[in-house]
């Protein structure tokens, strides 16, 4: 007689979770999934397991896409109810690269069923120039969103870091008395306590360095430069750049400028209050002449030292190689801070040009990537002509 003993609860589960991970029929695992588990399991096959069987887009619509809207409209709320919000965006993601839903995306209930996220902003800005009219309104309140969640998450903290190194990058060094700032000196000093060294016996502090408040005529703004790579690879980054300009431009004590390029420059300052006006005026996709985007900033350079230029790309240069580092030494040697950033993401070092990099780095300017989360400590580091925390592309 055999004896079949049931599955602990911790085994079931671990079966229950292959199932759900491997598909197709229950025969592998022994667990046929019910109730709520076969609808994600469902939602799942939709997506992956035609296409992965079959290995075609065609094959994956008939696993239970489709090319119907309302049907994928379905699909995309199922998926909402079933997975958490990063795994939602992460399978929209596949669903657009594999099944080419890129184009349904021009119809308005599939842009109210989807999960707003930086990487559906840059497909419905490839797509602005096919948004019929009737989805227009749609796309805009869908990037509008996307935008306010990342001021949300970023303007405060930007400002705070950025407003704490404009003002100790004015702090005056040499003050007069009466505009010594007696708190941070004596700070800055208590490495030179004496004790018993003071007229009645107790200890003192000797100022070695007087830290004083920046007077109001002494407060020297700062000229930001933001230079925007817009070819289809940057997406990601071309958002994030919108917010902080916008960002940037609130800040009295920066005058901040913003220029987006491919094969030809334009410059959308005078956009900056609302980076949905900004994004919506870029056009990703195209070429890269970042020598020419180079020129145009630098043509607007009138304060080299208090200049910090922020080109951001991957270096794919499809201009003059030779004029675009020259540029970049003529900048540094007039005292511009320049900053190379490979890209403005949550998605760590795309491709880039290595060679590019590498010359860029000979002429004391790395190029890295760099969070969102990070880029108010690499602003701070520039506005303070500090040493960058250079990141580790890896």
């Amino acid at each position: 007689m055999t004896v079949t003993h049931a599955p602990s609860d911790q085994a079931a589960e671990r079966l229950r979770r292959w199932r759900l991970v491997l598909g197709g029929e229950a025969d592998g695992t022994g667990h046929r999934p019910s109730g709520r588990d076969a609808a994600m399991d469902g939602a799942l096959a939709a997506l992956y397991r035609g296409a992965d069987a079959e290995g075609g887009r065609g094959a994956a619509r008939s696993a239970g896409l489709g090319g119907s809207a309302p049907q994928v409209a379905r699909w995309l709320g199922d998926i909402r109810e079933y997975f958490p919000t990063t795994v939602v965006q992460l399978m929209q993601q596949d669903a657009i690269s594999r099944l080419g839903l890129d184009r349904l995306l021009l119809e308005p209930e599939m842009l109210e069923a989807v999960e707003p996220d930086v990487h559906l902003v840059g497909t419905l800005l490839s797509l602005k120039n096919a948004l019929p009219e009737t989805t227009r309104e749609t796309a805009r309140a869908v990037v509008g969103k996307v935008v306010a969640d990342l001021e949300r998450r970023l303007a405060d903290r930007t400002r705070a870091t950025l407003g704490g190194a404009l003002d100790r990058s004015a702090r005056v060094n040499r003050p007069r008395h009466r505009d010594i700032d007696w708190d941070r000196t004596i700070r800055a000093n208590l490495k030179n306590y004496l004790p018993g060294a003071g007229p009645d016996g107790r200890g003192t502090v000797v100022p070695e360095r007087l830290i004083g408040y920046a007077r109001a005529q002494r407060a020297v703004k700062k000229d930001v430069v933001l230079c925007i790579d817009q070819s289809g690879s940057m997406a990601a980054s071309v958002v994030h750049s919108a917010v902080f300009g916008a960002v940037l431009a609130s800040m009295r004590s920066l005058d901040t400028r913003l220029v987006v390029f491919d094969t030809s420059v334009v410059d959308l300052t005078e956009q900056l209050n609302d980076p949905v006006d900004v994004l919506f005026a870029t056009r990703l996709g195209g070429g890269t002449d970042i020598n020419r985007a180079l020129a145009y900033c630098q043509s607007r350079i009138t304060r080299p030292s208090e200049t910090i230029v922020v080109l951001i790309s991957d270096l794919y240069e499809g201009g003059i190689r030779n004029e675009m580092l020259k540029r970049v030494a003529a900048m540094k040697a007039a005292g511009v801070q320049f900053i190379a950033l490979l890209a403005l993401s949550d998605e760590g070092a795309p491709a880039y040009d290595r060679a590019h990099a590498a010359a860029l780095a000979e002429l004391g300017a790395p190029a890295f990537a760099c969070t969102p989360d990070v880029f108010p400590e690499i602003m701070a580091a520039a506005i303070e002509k500090r040493p960058l925390p250079v990141p580790d592309n890896g």
